[in-house]
């Protein structure tokens, strides 16, 4: 019964190995360590640095280590990155899950749970955003997302045994409680990641991208969710899954937004740093408000939040940055000792 996490040594995947470890679930790691860390998977966690799309690796994981549900997070995230090298999005996030799918499906395996993403539905004509709403997306992210929920769907019909679930994040954010994980990669796009990088020294300023959006300060509206919450919804689908549900999708939000100045004012509230803030042209495939209606998750999988709480959210990833601080030092520390 052991559940195979892809994308396990990044920054949601290491809180759903937390979060399955915390709920007594046998759990193994696939991670290719391109924007993961090793140590983030916890010492007794089996770990296999490696690619998804190796469709003999990952049939050769699945039945030494008795997998029989797969949770889904390695893909590419980052927007205008889609839009300045599309193919390479297409390449890792639809082409890669094609062939961890057909691994999977022929290996017996009858749950799986895709990290898709709200970009799927682009501009959407109204907020809060429902499932059932129109899916265009306006970056090659979010249509190589689109892309594998097709395939998902086809794949169900296709084999009446697979079932899937689909959950769509919106902005996923802060670090787990007790510090043992959060955002780690460098060049994270993050908005509560950069903000708390500049809160604590590691960065210079912050970029405000676009101030002429169509809400109440000229800045884009975003739901944000806890990272640990974020995980307890994935616990809730695969145990929904295990139950027999049918397969579908899932908006993973709290229901309610903040601006980017109101996440920057939350962060240099919960600091007590005031850092510098400029304004920058808007980026590309960044639409203006995205807001999830979120009544299907807690319905049809009885999700609950827990840490539904900006400062809360902001608390946690400050601790985590300071954290980091602190690792960052010691191996600088050690590097100049060695040499």
């Amino acid at each position: 019964m052991t559940v195979l996490v892809t994308g396990g040594a990044g920054y949601i995947g290491s809180h759903m190995v937390l979060a399955l470890k915390d709920a007594g679930r046998p759990v193994v790691v696939l991670d290719d360590l391109s924007c993961g860390f090793a140590w983030l998977v916890p010492d007794d966690v089996p770990f296999v640095q490696g690619d998804i799309g190796d469709q003999a690796l990952v049939r050769d994981m699945i039945r030494r280590h008795n997998v029989t549900a797969i949770l889904h997070f390695a893909g590419s995230i980052v927007v205008p990155d889609s839009v300045r090298d599309p193919l390479s999005y297409y390449r890792n996030n639809t082409v890669q899950s094609r062939s961890l799918m057909e691994a999977a499906i022929a290996e017996g395996i009858r749950h799986f749970i895709f990290s898709s993403t709200a970009a799927i539905y682009g501009e959407p004509e109204r907020t809060p955003i429902s499932e059932d709403m129109p899916h265009q997306p306006i970056s090659p992210y979010g249509t190589s997302k689109l892309m594998t929920e097709w395939m998902l769907r086809d794949a169900a019909v296709a084999h009446p045994e697979f079932n899937y679930v689909a959950l769509r994040y919106f902005n996923v954010a802060g670090a787990d409680p007790q510090l043992r994980s959060g955002q780690s990669f460098p060049r994270a796009t993050h908005l509560i990641k950069i903000a708390s990088q500049a809160a604590t020294g590691e960065r210079s300023h912050i970029e405000v991208y676009g101030t002429d959006y169509p809400t109440a300060d000229g800045t884009c509206i975003r739901d944000y969710i806890h990272v640990s919450d974020l995980a307890q919804a994935h616990l809730c689908a695969l145990n929904y899954l295990e139950a027999g549900g049918a397969s579908t999708a899932a908006n993973c939000g709290y229901g309610y937004g903040y601006s980017v100045l109101d996440i920057i004012d939350a962060v240099k509230r919960v600091s007590g740093v005031d850092f510098e803030v400029r304004t920058a042209p808007r980026r590309a495939g960044d639409p203006a408000v995205l807001v999830a209606g979120n009544e299907r998750v807690r319905t049809v999988f009885g999700f609950e939040p827990k840490r539904a709480d900006l400062d809360l959210i902001v608390g946690d990833a400050l601790a985590w940055e300071r954290q980091l601080a602190i690792r960052k030092a010691l191996e600088q520390s050690e590097a100049r000792i060695a040499v």
